[in-house]
């Protein structure tokens, strides 16, 4: 693992802007708010990290890839609600789980196939059908969605639980490991290089025999399973279902990846960086908190922040050379 990062900063040098911006907020939080940094800072923030960094490993793939989207947040809404429900209604927590993740899946691969059989830019296809999408699960519960999740579903978010002798929520480790996967598959199966190869250039992919549609059916499908797990672990974590849920990760998510270096053009960045842009979003929204500072004020400057981090990675050689 150790390697890896190694090998991923080396990579990535916009990465070392990042852990930068980490570094400073972190600095400003502990010299401005009294409390600022002990363990308890620790573990909220990684957890908080957690939910975000697994709903933008999707979006990160689908950024890599040359596309967006923008249905995140309206399917872990609707995972969140559907395994909630099926659960109270009986269904196995486990079987609940598999048909959520079964049926994002083959929603995304829906957006990837409409989006390539109608040449329309997915940020459109997919706002659209996730919209559709949360409005099918509110006509399914009559706009009262009910049930919950499991109590070790509870024990396994929950920000006071430790995992063995290590004190963090088990949802943390279960990340590390999910993110050390994402890696390792961006960086080095075939997936991977045709993602970035379709990202460059898409023309070019084609030529090298790189076919389109199931790139995107793979890419968009993973998304949409990645979100849907982020709205089931916050299930554990809200203990009710709430279709609402995934609303801050709509831009968040987008931020996140590019905060962490990921060009929004494609074809360059990695999931590690999202991770990082993950610990950064999360612990700027705490330091915000802690000098009460209201949401309107925290979404301007991390608006402000988003676009500046824009502007640097904008001026990549790569961008230059591709615009």
């Amino acid at each position: 693992m150790k390697s890896l990062a190694v090998s991923q900063l080396r990579q990535q040098p916009a990465l070392f802007v990042s852990i930068g911006l980490v570094v400073v907020i972190f600095l400003v939080g502990k010299v401005g708010i009294s409390g600022f940094g002990g363990p308890q800072t620790f573990k909220a923030v990684l957890l908080l990290a957690t939910f975000l960094g697994i709903a933008a490993a999707g979006q990160t793939i689908v950024i890599i890839l040359g596309g967006i989207d923008l249905s995140i947040p309206f399917v872990v809404g609707a995972a969140n609600v559907a395994v909630a429900k099926l659960y109270g209604d009986g269904v196995p927590f486990v079987a609940a789980v598999a048909i959520a993740l079964v049926g994002a899946a083959l929603f995304g691969m829906l957006n990837a196939a409409i989006s390539v059989s109608s040449n329309v830019h997915p940020l459109l296809v997919t706002l659209g059908t996730g919209t559709a999408l949360l409005g099918a699960i509110q006509l399914w519960t009559n706009g009262l969605p009910t049930g919950g999740g499991p109590e070790w579903l509870t024990s396994f978010v929950a920000i006071g639980s430790s995992t063995g002798p290590i004190p963090i929520a088990p949802v943390v480790i279960f990340w590390l490991v999910l993110a050390v996967v994402v890696i390792v598959v961006l960086r080095f199966s075939t997936f991977g290089r045709r993602l970035y190869a379709m990202g460059n250039s898409p023309r070019a992919a084609e030529l090298a025999l790189v076919r389109k549609l199931p790139t995107w059916l793979s890419a968009f499908g993973a998304s949409s399973v990645f979100a849907a797990l982020g709205g089931i672990l916050l299930l554990g974590f809200t203990g009710t279902a709430f279709a609402g849920v995934g609303e801050r990760y709509l831009f968040l998510s987008i931020g996140a990846v590019v905060i962490g270096g990921t060009l929004i053009t494609g074809g360059k960045g990695g999931y590690l960086g999202t991770v990082i842009g993950a610990l950064t979003i999360t612990l700027l929204t705490t330091v915000f908190t802690g000098f009460g500072f209201n949401g309107s004020v925290q979404q301007v400057i991390m608006g402000v922040v988003i676009v500046l981090m824009v502007a640097v990675y904008g001026r990549d050689q790569d961008v230059r050379n591709r615009v």
